[in-house]
C-alpha cells in the first residue's frame, strides 16, 4: 500500500488477498486461518489499501474461510466513513529506490527492510517514497527523508534532496547512499559530500568481525547527544558488518559514536581488543538552519534486519527523532508491537493501531490474534480544527477525552487486531 501510494497518489489502491495458502506446491483449494486472514486485510486496510479477496474455483471443498471473509468485510463497511482517506498525515518519509536495485545490485532491499522493522517498532507513521518522485510536490509533507543505502543516484537526485534539506527537511542516509550515479556506475565521490559533510576515502572494510561501537559524551558536559537516548547504562554496542571509510570535510566535533576495530573472536585467549579507542566517528550529525542531516557510514539498517540488536533499533528511532525535530502527527504507548497510521479525511481524522504483537509476526502464518494491553494515545490536531467527537470503532464506544491545546490524549483499553480512533473535526 505505501510502495503503490508513492507512484499512484490518490488513486484508489486495490490489495488483491488470498484466502489459501500462497506457496510454490500450488494448493489452490487451500484455506489460511481465520487470524491471518484477519490480520493481513487489517495492516492493508490500515495502509490504504481496499480490500479484495480471490478464491480459486467454484466448487468449495473447506469452507473455513467464508466466515472470517464476511465478518471483515462487514466491519469495513460500518467503518466506511473513517476509510475514505484523502492524504496521510506522516512526517516521515522511507525513500526506495527501483533504479539502486537494477543498476546496482546486491541485496538492497535488506536495508530498506531494516528501516521499516525499526519504524513499525518504534511506532513513528511513515510513507514510502519514490526515488524518481524526490520533487518539493511529492516530498513537500515530509520533515524527514529516510535514504537507506540507496547508492545509486542522479546529480538531478541529489539536487532536490539538497533542496529538501534547504527548506528545513531532516534527512538521514546509510553506508553507500550517492556514492554511485544512476545507472551505478561509481563515483570519485559520494553526490551528496557536500550535504553529508564528509568524503570518500576510496576503501571499504566488511564483511567485519567482531568490531563495536564506543558511546562517546561530551568531554566539556559530560552529556551524552539525544541519538544514544535510552543507552545510557551502555559504554559500547556491536558494529554493523561492512562500512565505507570517509573523513570529515567540515569540524564535527563530539562524535558521538567512534569505531572500535575488529580483534580476534577465537581462540579465547586472544579475545581482547587490539585498541581501546579511536578518534573515527561512525555516524555524522549536522545542523543547516531548520534542517538536520544524520549519516551512517556503516549498513546499520541491513545489520539490524540480519540481527535485530536493539541497541541499533535505538539508534535508528533516535536519529529519526532528532532529524525531525518537532512533535509528531501521534504518539502511542503501551505494550506491544503495533503499527501505526494516521490519516485525514474530508470531516476526520483517524489513527489506526493494527497489533502485530505474535510470536509468527517474523514468520507469517499467524495462528491465533493476541490481545494487547492499555494503549495511551495523543493525537495532535491539524492547525485550524477541533475535535467534536471521539469514537473507538471497533470497540464501538466513545472513550475519555484529554484536550491540551492542539492535542487530544485518549485510552484505549486493549487492541485484538485492528482499533481506529476516529476523531470528527
Amino acid at each position: 500500500g505505501k510502495e503503490f501510494r508513492a507512484t499512484m497518489g490518490r488513486k484508489p489502491i486495490v490489495g488483491i488477498f488470498s484466502v489459501g495458502v500462497e506457496e510454490p506446491y500450488r494448493w489452490k483449494d487451500s484455506v489460511q486461518s481465520e487470524a491471518e486472514i484477519r490480520l493481513w486485510v487489517a495492516d492493508g486496510v490500515a495502509n490504504g489499501l481496499r480490500p479484495w479477496f480471490t478464491k480459486f474455483s467454484g466448487v468449495l471443498h473447506d469452507e473455513r474461510w467464508l466466515k472470517p471473509v464476511e465478518e471483515t468485510y462487514r466491519r469495513y463497511a460500518r467503518w466506511e466513513k473513517y476509510l475514505r482517506n484523502e492524504r496521510p498525515l506522516a512526517r516521515v518519509g522511507l525513500v526506495y529506490s527501483q533504479q539502486t536495485a537494477w543498476f546496482h545490485g546486491g541485496r538492497v532491499e535488506d536495508h530498506t527492510l531494516g528501516w521499516y522493522q525499526a519504524l513499525i517498532e518504534a511506532r513513528i507513521p511513515f510513507e514510502m517514497v519514490h526515488d524518481r518522485l524526490l520533487d518539493a510536490a511529492n516530498v513537500g509533507a515530509f520533515k524527514t527523508l529516510i535514504l537507506p543505502n540507496i547508492a545509486a543516484l542522479s546529480e538531478s537526485q541529489c539536487t532536490q534532496l539538497r533542496v529538501f534539506v534547504e527548506g528545513g527537511g531532516g534527512l538521514i542516509a546509510t553506508y553507500e547512499t550517492s556514492l554511485y550515479d544512476e545507472w551505478g556506475v561509481k563515483r570519485k565521490d559520494f553526490g551528496l559530500a557536500d550535504l553529508l559533510g564528509i568524503t570518500f576515502k576510496g576503501r571499504s572494510e566488511g564483511p567485519m568481525q567482531n568490531s563495536y561501537l564506543r558511546l562517546e559524551s561530551d568531554p566539556g558536559t559530560g552529556n551524552r547527544h539525544p541519538l544514544l537516548a535510552g543507552l545510557e547504562d551502555a559504554s559500547r554496542i556491536i558494529n554493523g558488518v561492512r562500512r565505507v571509510e570517509v573523513e570529515a570535510a567540515r569540524p564535527f566535533p563530539n562524535c558521538p559514536l567512534t569505531l572500535i576495530p575488529s580483534y580476534p573472536d577465537l581462540p579465547m585467549e586472544q579475545v581482547y581488543p587490539r585498541v581501546l579507542k579511536t578518534d573515527l566517528p561512525q555516524v555524522y550529525l549536522r545542523e543547516l538552519g531548520p534542517g538536520r542531516v544524520v549519516y551512517f557510514p556503516w549498513d546499520i539498517d541491513r545489520t539490524f534486519w540480519e540481527v535485530l540488536s536493539v541497541d541499533h533499533f535505538k539508534l535508528l528511532r533516535n536519529a529519526v527523532t532528532w532529524a525531525t525535530n518537532e512533535e509528531p502527527p501521534v504518539t502511542v504507548a503501551g505494550p506491544g508491537v503495533l503499527d501505526v497510521t494516521v490519516w485525514r479525511q474530508k470531516a476526520s481524522l483517524t489513527v489506526h493501531l493494527v497489533n502485530l504483537t505474535n510470536p509468527m509476526m517474523m514468520k507469517g502464518p499467524v495462528r491465533e490474534l493476541i490481545p494487547v494491553g492499555e494503549q495511551k494515545v495523543r493525537v495532535r490536531l491539524p492547525d485550524g480544527t477541533r475535535a467534536k467527537k471521539v469514537r473507538l470503532l471497533a470497540a464501538e464506544k466513545s472513550p475519555r477525552v484529554e484536550r491540551s491545546g492542539q492535542y487530544l490524549s485518549v485510552t484505549v483499553p486493549t487492541v485484538l487486531d485492528h482499533e481506529v480512533v476516529a476523531i470528527d473535526v
